[in-house]
């Protein structure tokens, strides 16, 4: 897939393929495809294929197709069409020409299928699905025949444009092909192609009222479109020999390869839609968008840049060997194109105020500071001050552990882009809480270093006259377990994966920040300076009025061991 940060590419087993088809002859470019059936949000696991297969395209001058596998219209709709193109778009890619969709084909299907029955390779069948799993056999006896299997071609051919025809009612017949009941692949034991389903479909409407099975649409329609490398997760391995049969017994001109991938699995994470989608009804999150769920849309509004998740699909790699990603992965790869391309502002979160007692108004000074440190080009702002700042919390001990290089009673630290100050005095609560600190400013240490002594430390502060205040969400991970849906209790069975919700996965706090943020744009990223990397909330900030921030990643991994 295309490279982030100038890595150099990985080849893997796919690569190689496609450079000895080029290489043969076998084929002049690749085309490739994305499938992803419009029933849900993206998750993570699916921006793994769609940097596979869009990078794939890029790399190798080829195209991708985007294709919405849309043949189950209960589940279905536009809304969640419009998704998949906006999280395609937003990592960055382009499909050639117009999105597809499966329910374009749906006639030559049809066709397909009415070839296949007048050939003798595919027959209606009466058996309901309780009975239908009675005859499939197991995984080590094989099925039996149906008691229909031997109608005639136009017993067959009556039936199926009758069940077109809406004839019969849903679920009393089905069109399966004849293969082998007794094959050790229980795919390939006279699988169902069409069943009838009066449901209403998102773009065809009530056209039909039989629509045609998962396995049967997708190899017709990458043939239909062309597609070279027809790449899917190792799960469908066992559909393959399937995918085969169908082209080799139909008449179409193309036959597409299909090769298949382990499926990535992020620890701390779900990326079940079933499971995502009970987060969602069960109202433990804020919807398929919260920034903790591992849904694009949920990363994108986490502030996670397009940039940082493709550079982890490179990273991860593609194989056939197990996929298992710790989460500090992701955060790693998102943190490490946030250090490039965030600039830098500080912002107090859990503040303390101090007053400077010697401030003095026209002597004490502001400096401008740079937006990053390696990036001029960003610019710098002002970074005023005034007699009464805030500071962090944690950047005080009135009692300091070892090592401490933060402010104290009666110690130095250095205010970042201004003066060294000393804490003379702290001013406690009824409850014994500070509540204030007075600090004396020694005004000789403006851009130099202080004379006859060191002072190591340095802490972010903000000047309470010219600071705003933000509505800051501190999101972290949503479960406390890595496989929160693999746990077993003492009786053997799954736990609930629910259980393992992480109770701290969001702090909501009232923080301060410098003024400069407030007019940024929706999804703007910064670095908190000392603190981690935010983003102007995609639907809630408001530029000029109100700034709302969302905490995408801390400065370093704080879940390491």
């Amino acid at each position: 897939m295309s490279t982030e940060n100038n890595a150099p590419v990985v080849s893997n087993f796919i690569r190689n393929i496609i450079d000895e088809d080029l290489a043969s002859g076998k084929h002049a470019s690749i085309v490739t495809r994305f499938p992803p059936e419009p029933n849900g949000y993206l998750h993570v696991g699916h921006a793994k294929s769609i940097c596979l297969n869009f990078g794939l395209a890029e790399d190798y001058q080829g195209k991708c197709n985007l294709r919405m596998d849309d043949t189950n219209p209960e589940k279905e709709s536009d809304e969640y069409v419009q998704s998949i193109k906006d999280s395609v778009s937003w990592l960055g890619f382009k499909w050639d020409g117009e999105v597809r969709y499966a329910s374009d084909y749906f006639q030559p299907l049809y066709d397909y299928a009415v070839e296949l029955i007048k050939a003798g390779k595919a027959f209606v069948c009466d058996l309901n699905a309780e009975e239908m799993r009675a005859y499939r056999g197991s995984l080590t006896e094989p099925g039996k025949n149906s008691p229909y299997r031997d109608r005639s071609v136009e017993e067959n051919l009556d039936l199926f444009t009758r069940m077109k025809n809406g004839e019969f009612p849903d679920g009393s017949k089905t069109l399966r092909l004849k293969i082998d009941m007794s094959s050790g692949n229980v795919n390939m034991r006279d699988p169902v192609i069409y069943r009838i389903r009066r449901a209403h479909h998102h773009r065809t409407g009530d056209t039909w009222c039989i629509y045609p099975m998962y396995d049967y649409t997708h190899c017709i329609s990458d043939a239909i479109e062309n597609i070279t490398h027809s790449l899917c997760t190792l799960e469908f391995e066992d559909h393959r020999p399937l995918y085969d049969w169908v082209l080799d017994n139909i008449s179409i001109g193309c036959h597409p390869r299909q090769y298949e991938f382990s499926r990535l699995e992020l620890l701390y994470a779900l990326t079940s839609k079933r499971k995502l989608q009970a987060l969602v009804n069960d109202g433990l999150v804020t919807g398929w968008d919260d920034p903790r769920m591992p849904t694009i849309e949920g990363m994108r509004r986490r502030g996670f840049s397009p940039a940082g998740i493709r550079l982890f699909s490179q990273r991860i790699g593609v194989s056939k060997g197990e996929n298992i990603i710790d989460m500090s992965v992701l955060e790693g790869a998102v943190r490490e194109t946030l250090e490039a391309e965030a600039p830098r502002v500080m912002a107090v979160l859990d503040p303390i105020k101090v007053t400077l007692t010697n401030f003095e108004e026209g002597v004490t000074a502001s400096r401008s500071a740079p937006f990053h440190p390696h990036h001029p080009e960003f610019g710098e702002r002002e970074v005023p001050i005034s007699r009464e700042i805030y500071i962090e919390r944690d950047d005080f001990a009135e009692v300091p552990p070892p090592k401490w290089q933060r402010l104290t009673a009666g110690g130095e630290v250095r205010l970042r882009y201004s003066y060294v100050i000393k804490c003379d005095e702290v001013i406690k609560d009824a409850d014994g809480k500070v509540v204030e600190l007075k600090c004396s400013i020694d005004h000789d240490t403006l851009g130099k270093n202080p004379e006859g002594r060191k002072v190591k430390g340095v802490i972010h502060w903000l000047s309470c006259e010219h600071a705003i205040e933000a509505d800051v969400r501190l999101y972290d991970r949503l479960f406390t377990e890595p496989r929160p849906d693999a746990v077993r209790g003492e009786d053997g069975e799954y736990v609930d994966f629910r259980q393992f919700l992480n109770p701290h996965s969001l702090q909501t706090v009232t923080a301060y920040v410098e003024d400069v943020v407030l007019k940024a744009a929706p999804e703007t990223r910064y670095q908190f300076e000392r603190l981690g990397y935010f983003v102007t909330d995609r639907y809630e900030h408001q530029p000029g009025v109100k700034a709302v921030f969302n905490r995408t990643v801390g400065l370093k991994d704080s879940w390491a061991k």
